[in-house]
């Protein structure tokens, strides 16, 4: 299953990249995207290493391993945060899937706020 995740994590990366290099930089949607982008892809690299580390004991019947455990663990709780991250860029900010007036938050350079009803 770690193998399936890591696979399905690369698919998904392929495709927010195109949409973090969407986002203006400078703006806080740009940074919070990056953030996002570096703990998803320390999170798959601690996958990739925890799938290395058990699978050359997968037939042996011993218990996985304390150490084994905390990095599973570890990797759970940056995910978690990640995700978090990622509930921002499209909830508050709007991301890929809200129009310009409710993205502009986000969308504007060193968090000055732009009226919804003015234009660029």
């Amino acid at each position: 299953m770690i193998a399936v995740g890591v696979i399905g994590a690369l698919l998904a990366a392929m495709v927010g990249f195109l949409d973090l290099f969407a986002i203006p930089s400078g703006t806080p949607a740009f940074r919070t995207g990056l953030v996002h982008m570096t703990l998803n892809l320390l999170v798959t690299a601690a996958y990739v290493i925890n799938f290395l580390w058990r699978y050359g004991d997968h037939t042996s019947g011993t218990g996985v391993g304390i150490g084994r455990l905390v990095l599973s663990a570890l990797s759970v709780a940056v995910l978690g945060v990640s995700g978090f991250l990622g509930g921002k860029l499209a909830y508050r900010y709007g991301v890929r899937v809200a129009d310009e007036a409710t993205q502009a938050e986000g969308f504007t350079p060193h968090g000055t706020r732009r009226s919804a009803h003015t234009s660029a």
